[in-house]
């Protein structure tokens, strides 16, 4: 560990290859020549293509796929290998949503679908793509690719069917080691198996099963069709609030104290949708108020570093009551620890965390960081993950925890996004009362493209995440520090808006802010005197926490304490 804080560093610039892509390099060496016939297999698929060469019949100017601009905000009706596709909000080409698909040394994010066709016809498939090493193509047939597309880039391939064939598998992906390619408005131009021209029938018994003051649940009997019903849109007034494959389904972002009307249509795979179900009227519960509301002024204290001062001097000297204490990381695989080093419980953590207590006072731990073996990557599976979590809430009878989401290990893999955001909702779900905080870096304007991801991903699946604290420093030395940090959580604000369909006074509420005393990485500076403008500014919009990197650079005086402790939301 070093004694810097756990921040976002800039990504490293990544030069591209005017070559080939290669295998990854656990698969070079005996497997070498067996690459290259790989490849020519490859370029032969491009220039000839597969499928039978009879007489086609005439295609109909119908797209047969499901989901195709994933405007449904998730994977409905794709399949993509080893949880490597996500539905992201930026970049797109068309609608608000794309597919992304993060492609590793070992997995080249390979997204398909199957849909019903007709024996002996011609049809045309294209997507709109944009990164290295995008290939678009039907399993068993044709197949074509980009080297490099800094933009979005049209792909189009045509194919014939078989005379006994009627399936097709489409599917995308990129290449080994060549990072994250995204599509949208893929499409399959042809008839349907059959010519499918039967709408569902409606769904049935649609009723409320749970309010909050944001949110409404639903559940239905399932619709029937001649062929197969392949998801529901769920329809609040005329606007569609989520796309489901299930007969569940929590539509999020509500106002408090306000009625809604929704209805629920059924769809097949030929795109023929079923009337609206009978309408439902859901009320959210009230707003709970200023008692229950969540607010933490929570400075990091990291008892892993240097000498660390005593906790309770701390809050005797400057009136603070919450700490965010630092590191819950990996041990052996999918374990939690302090720093990888420490155990959770007989060591000076555990005592740090009860005098704190015993003063009044309480903690959130900080899950991850910038470096070091972190939980997110470690376990394999949302439910692993949740089940480290549960370790520490138990551990120690949490109120809150936080996941500080940093790097290409994890904020930078989408995989690993969804991961988190899932696990956050098991443990939310399995401990109520329980708050959840995310906390990630920041560009001077707001979120970047993997932080919008985040948020996006987060109302996706119902996360439910209960402050999202941004870190708005290392913008580079001279960065006018009040004015970036006003300016970044404005950006963060407009964000959770939009995605959440949230008021102003709502987006402000789910805010954080966790700033660096004095000299950052990048040696911008913060003093007493700007962080007592940030705080204040902080209280007259109402965020709901703040706090900075650390209580151990803040001897003698404990002045970014003193000033942080008096954080009111």
């Amino acid at each position: 560990m070093t004694c810097t804080r756990h921040s976002a560093r800039p990504a490293s610039s990544v030069g591209r290859s005017l070559h080939p892509p290669l295998l990854p390099r656990h698969l070079i060496g005996g497997h070498v020549r067996t690459r290259n016939r790989l490849l020519a297999g490859l370029s032969a698929l491009m220039v000839a293509g597969f499928g039978a060469l009879a007489a086609p019949t005439t295609a109909h100017a119908a797209n047969l796929l499901s989901n195709a601009g994933f405007e449904s905000g998730d994977l409905s009706g794709w399949s993509c290998s080893g949880s490597t596709g996500s539905v992201v909000g930026s970049p797109v080409h068309g609608g608000s949503k794309a597919l992304a698909g993060a492609a590793t040394a070992g997995d080249t994010a390979r997204c398909s679908q199957r849909v019903t066709v007709q024996p002996n016809t011609a049809y045309t498939l294209s997507s709109w793509v944009r990164g290295s090493y995008v290939h678009l193509g039907v399993t068993g047939g044709t197949a074509t690719w980009t080297s490099s597309a800094s933009d979005y880039t049209k792909l189009t391939v045509s194919f014939t069917t078989g005379a006994n064939q009627t399936s097709a598998e489409v599917y995308l992906h990129g290449w080994y080691g060549q990072g994250t390619y995204y599509a949208d408005d893929v499409s399959l131009d042809g008839p349907g198996g059959g010519d499918d021209t039967q709408a569902p029938t409606a769904p049935g018994n649609l009723k409320v099963t749970g309010t909050t003051a944001t949110s409404v649940s639903l559940s239905w009997d399932p619709a029937t069709d001649n062929v197969g019903v392949t998801g529901y849109d769920v329809y609040r007034g005329d606007t569609r609030a989520a796309s489901v494959t299930g007969t569940t389904a929590t539509v999020t972002g509500l106002t408090p104290n306000t009625g809604y009307d929704f209805t629920v249509r059924a769809k097949d795979r030929a795109g023929n949708t079923s009337p609206a179900s009978a309408s439902v009227r859901a009320t959210t519960a009230p707003d709970s108020g200023g008692s229950d509301r969540f607010i933490q002024a929570a400075p990091y204290l990291y008892l892993g570093w240097g000498n660390p001062p005593a906790a309770t001097e701390v809050m005797n000297a400057t009136g603070i009551k919450w700490f965010t204490m630092a590191f819950i990381l990996a041990q052996n695989g999918c374990n939690p620890s302090w720093d990888s080093q420490r155990p959770l419980t007989g060591g000076v953590d555990e005592a740090t965390i009860k005098s704190i207590r015993a003063a009044g006072g309480d903690i959130v731990p900080s899950i991850g960081g910038w470096s070091g073996n972190k939980l997110g990557p470690a376990c394999s599976t949302p439910e692993a993950l949740a089940g480290a979590y549960q370790k520490v809430i138990d551990a120690y009878r949490l109120k809150a925890i936080d996941v500080d989401i940093e790097n290409t290990d994890e904020f930078e893999n989408a995989a690993v996004q969804d991961r988190i955001l899932t696990a956050l909702r098991i443990v939310k779900q399995n401990n109520p009362g329980l708050k959840t905080i995310l906390t990630f870096p920041t560009l001077n304007t707001g979120p970047n493209s993997w932080g919008n991801r985040l948020i996006e991903r987060a109302a996706a699946l119902n996360a439910d995440i209960d402050n999202f604290t941004i870190m708005p420093f290392n913008f580079g030395g001279g960065a006018d520090m009040y004015g970036s940090t006003v300016k970044a959580t404005e950006g963060l604000k407009n964000k959770l808006k939009s995605t959440f369909n949230w008021t102003d006074a709502q987006a402000y509420a789910h805010i954080g802010i966790s700033g660096m005393n004095d000299s950052s990485d990048t040696g911008e500076v913060t003093t007493p005197q700007i962080w007592t403008q940030i705080r204040d500014w902080a209280n007259a919009h109402d965020i709901g926490r703040l706090a900075f990197w650390a209580v151990n650079r803040d001897r003698p005086s404990w002045q970014f304490t003193s000033i942080t402790a008096g954080f009111t939301g």
